[in-house]
């Protein structure tokens, strides 16, 4: 598993950050750590504490680095020429909440240095397509997606009604990106009352542009040894459960 690191000028909001992200994505294995302030009550950054922080959060897979504005950019770039041993790190221009939730989420799926960066640096996609604006998503087009089904794969496929008050905002899509990651199979999602979508299940940014409110229907899709549980899982979210 990937490791992740907050920098921020406040220690107090670092602190908020990785709150909302571990209550939104509760029991993931994922270390978190960070390096803000100067103190509990001094604003600023330092670059040695960044360094300290990427060599506690690296468990061998690589870190990724989250920063909020200014000199957090340029402590994290002079942390890594302190590193000693030197180390595989990502600083990412993700903004920092969204972008920490949506690294945690694919961090905690399973997902490697370069997708967890990917994820986090799209993580606004959502809330453009909130207010009405087209997502533009990072590299969506650099290489054609593979095809989610075969001929001799079995498909399961269903439409959910979503009677959850939230709908599939952030804490109930967040915990069924989450849920999804610990089965074996491959979930596609869309909107069936929107039409927006398809996208797959194990990225949260993708599922949060699907805007999906209490009343929509949500069409499902899923191969693999568990793509029954699957669509059971997404059942059971949409209804609240």
């Amino acid at each position: 598993m990937i490791g992740l690191v907050v920098v921020s000028h406040s220690r107090a909001l670092a602190r908020a950050a990785v709150s909302l992200a571990t209550e939104l994505l509760p029991r993931q294995p994922i270390r978190i750590e960070v390096a803000a302030g100067l103190d509990e009550t001094t604003l600023g950054t330092d670059a040695v504490a960044v360094c300290e922080a990427i060599a506690a959060a690296d468990s061998g897979d690589g870190v990724l680095v989250l920063m909020d504005l200014g000199s957090a950019v340029l402590s994290a770039e002079t942390a890594l020429d302190l590193l000693d041993p030197p180390r595989q790190v990502h600083l990412t221009a993700a903004p920092l909440v969204e972008g920490l939730v949506a690294a945690l989420a694919a961090a905690g799926g399973g997902a490697d240095l370069r997708k967890s960066a990917h994820e986090a640096e799209q993580a606004l996609a959502a809330k453009r397509a909130q207010l009405g604006e087209t997502p533009t998503l990072a590299g969506e087009h650099d290489t054609p997606p593979p095809p989610t089904t075969t001929v001799s794969t079995p498909v399961t496929e269903e439409i959910v009604a979503v009677t959850n008050e939230q709908g599939l905002h952030a804490r109930p899509a967040a915990t069924l990106v989450s849920a999804l990651g610990d089965l074996d199979a491959q979930v596609e999602l869309r909107n069936a009352t929107t039409g927006a979508g398809p996208v797959p299940g194990d990225s949260l940014t993708r599922v949060l542009t699907l805007g999906v409110l209490a009343g929509h229907e949500l069409g499902v899709i899923a191969t693999g040894p568990d793509a029954d549980a699957a669509i059971a899982l997404v059942r059971d979210l949409a209804s609240g459960h």
